[in-house]
């Protein structure tokens, strides 16, 4: 009996304790759940700001606010004196085939409008070949149509250049008789190309056909003497390149859906693409796979040679020197160093991020109000959008030849030294998406196949991505470039959104940080990335904040506009409102052009428009654009003495900037 006693005692408290472990997990499960759920962007954002919603519009001006240095600044395209509109009697026509994605394609056109002003020829509406490309896409669009509004793109430059939408029947022949010359101008061909040498052969035959496949057809800067050419590419690209109506109600429906959240918003563009990230020889930051894609990117680019460098480059070296971009997890700590809380809502632009989700996770973590446009856009919005598509025909999966053992083992052997995805065991069977796509041909061949249909349509419907994500950008309170002024000489997103930006609203917040001394930064706290020490994240704060005002704008200038005009449309596309409160520096550049101050004075009628936005002066002016932080770990060493060498990061002069009062 007592045996029997004992077990029973012994079942009982295994019962108790079992009990007691539930309820404990049940609780810890309800906890947990709580903070699960935030990570749920769209639906929680209007619990998240429960104390701001009802005052829309209410914004925290150390974080938001404009910079005032800036306010002077205001858009002014418009042809001064001695600007005659374009004869009846052209020279000729031009037609343009334009290859590349959106960035190219949109400065490629502001190119060819110049271009036309330049050799007073008839423009040909051009073509988009990634939407050209693309077999199957809506009937409802053509090439240009496809993004830009064509009626709106005549009108709007009526007064610039002739333009038609196709050229004449008899004509249309000849051209597909290839009678007409072609050229493949370089993206910076100079002025004097186009009248000693293609002028000449345009007025013999009449059509002359342009194959611009970088970006552009024509140099950067230009000497003064053709300042009205740099404001006729500024009218192409801030007002007569519309998107065509159905993408800007959907981008204003965007835009409309963050502003009814009552809290303002940062756009982010990663720039993580494939081909900029094997120009600057950048793989090393990527794992296994991703290194591999881009190490055969790299690799085709010096065999067609558009790169004269080596194959393999020390990617860390090439970051040090800020050649490689900033990660996705490193913008998130700086955004988090300058005082921006986890509940921010940040815009995520871009149509292609190389690396996937998993590169964006850390990102995600610290801010978790992080959206796209699959956030913000149902399927039946975007699938509308793309228009009525004819269907693929399906790729039916064949299984490939079997191999032998000794076959499998020289291709491993002959694989090289860098990590390579294993093949499946022998035992298993081999599933379609191990050979489709990437996967398949990695794995196989040693040269990267043509792109599918699907891969080309692909590509056309990232058109339609950017402009959604141009719009927004634009419209944000602040934007965030994690790539721009990549060295490879193409136009990029995150500049041209930059330019833009700087065009229509100077003194909203755009941060133009300097990678290099970015860099630099983060080695001195590598091994205390997310609990940084207070001296550190007052340099961070300082540069990012140099890098809003003149002292960006005037690194911009050096570094961006000598490769797209766009980026940086200063001083001929801009005026500048004489103020009593700030004091406008002239800078000049070693080679003569000024960097910064040399804008005209704005006219009477801008002058009084500004006055009349002009709101009282915030509380808060005096202030650092900054917050404290609980992001930052201070130690009573670093308040009480600890210092850091801030001359060897930004305070250096620049050699090429020359300051003339």
């Amino acid at each position: 009996m007592a045996f029997v006693a004992k077990i029973k005692l012994v079942v009982l408290s295994v019962i108790a304790l079992s009990v007691a472990s539930i309820i404990i997990h049940l609780s810890f499960a309800k906890f947990w759940a709580v903070n699960i759920g935030q990570y749920r962007a769209l639906p929680t954002l209007s619990q998240d700001f429960p104390f701001i919603l009802g005052r829309p519009g209410v914004k925290n001006k150390k974080l938001w606010g404009s910079v005032k240095s800036l306010e002077e600044l205001q858009p002014y395209a418009k042809a001064r004196s001695n600007y005659s509109v374009p004869q009846e009697q052209s020279n000729g026509f031009i037609y343009a085939k334009v290859f590349g994605g959106f960035s190219k394609t949109r400065s490629s056109i502001c190119d060819l409008v110049a271009i036309s002003r330049l050799l007073n020829a008839t423009l040909v509406i051009p073509e988009i070949q990634e939407s050209t490309r693309s077999k199957g896409i809506s009937l409802k669009f053509k090439s240009f149509s496809y993004v830009y509004n064509e009626d709106e793109f005549i009108a709007y430059l009526k007064n610039d250049i002739i333009i038609a939408k196709t050229l004449p029947e008899s004509l249309m022949e000849r051209r597909k008789r290839n009678e007409f010359p072609t050229f493949k101008p370089k993206s910076s061909a100079s002025p004097d190309f186009y009248i000693n040498e293609i002028l000449p052969k345009l007025k013999k035959s009449k059509v002359i056909g342009l194959i611009i496949v970088n970006g552009g057809a024509l140099q950067s800067i230009l000497p003064p003497s053709m300042a009205e050419i740099q404001r006729l590419r500024c009218r192409v690209a801030f007002h007569a390149l519309q998107f065509r109506p159905e993408i800007q109600i959907l981008g204003r429906q965007m835009v409309n859906k963050l502003r009814a959240l009552g809290q303002p918003f940062l756009a982010f563009h990663p720039g993580l693409l494939r081909d900029t990230l094997a120009y600057t020889g950048c793989a090393e930051l990527f794992q296994d796979v991703h290194t591999e894609l881009i190490q055969h990117r790299r690799a085709q680019m010096i065999k067609e040679g558009l790169l004269s460098e080596e194959l393999n480059v020390d990617s860390h070296l090439q970051r040090d020197k800020g050649l490689c971009p900033l990660m996705p997890e490193e913008v998130g700590i700086l955004l988090r160093v300058m005082g921006y809380p986890p509940k921010t809502i940040i815009y995520l632009a871009g149509s292609e991020i190389f690396g996937g989700q998993r590169i964006l996770i850390p990102l995600r973590a610290m801010f978790t109000n992080t959206v796209d446009r699959t956030s913000l856009c149902s399927e039946k919005e975007l699938s509308d959008l793309v228009g009525p598509e004819t269907p693929l025909p399906q790729n039916i999966f064949r299984q490939p030849p079997s191999k032998s053992e000794k076959e499998l083992k020289e291709e491993w052997m002959q694989a090289g030294p860098r990590p390579r995805p294993l093949p499946p065991p022998p035992d298993r069977p081999i599933y379609q998406h191990e050979k489709e796509g990437w996967y398949g041909w990695i794995t196989e061949t040693p040269t990267e196949p043509d792109p599918s249909p699907m891969d080309l349509r692909i590509q056309a419907h990232r058109l339609l991505w950017d402009a959604l994500d141009y719009i927004v950008s634009l419209e944000a309170d602040a934007f965030f470039p994690g790539f721009n002024n990549d060295n490879s000489g193409w136009p990029d997103f995150s500049s041209l959104v930059m330019g833009h930006r700087l065009y229509e609203t100077a003194s909203f917040r755009t941060y133009r940080p300097d990678r290099k001394v970015v860099v630099e930064l983060f080695n001195l706290t590598r091994e205390n990335l997310y609990h940084p020490k207070h001296n550190w994240t007052t340099l961070v704060q300082e540069h990012l904040n140099k890098s809003l005002s003149e002292e960006g704008l005037i690194r911009q200038s050096l570094l961006s506009k000598p490769a797209t005009f766009l980026s940086h449309p200063l001083p001929e596309c801009s005026c500048r409102i004489p103020s009593a409160d700030v004091a406008s520096n002239r800078v000049r550049g070693k080679d003569g052009r000024f960097l910064y101050g040399d804008e005209d004075q704005c006219p009477k009628w801008i002058q009084a428009g500004s006055l009349a936005k002009e709101g009282v002066k915030s509380e808060d002016d005096a202030q650092p654009d900054y917050e404290s932080n609980d992001f930052v770990n201070e130690s009573e060493s670093d308040k009480d003495g600890a210092k850091t060498n801030q001359t060897s990061l930004w305070d250096q002069q620049d050699e090429e900037m020359d300051p003339n009062d």
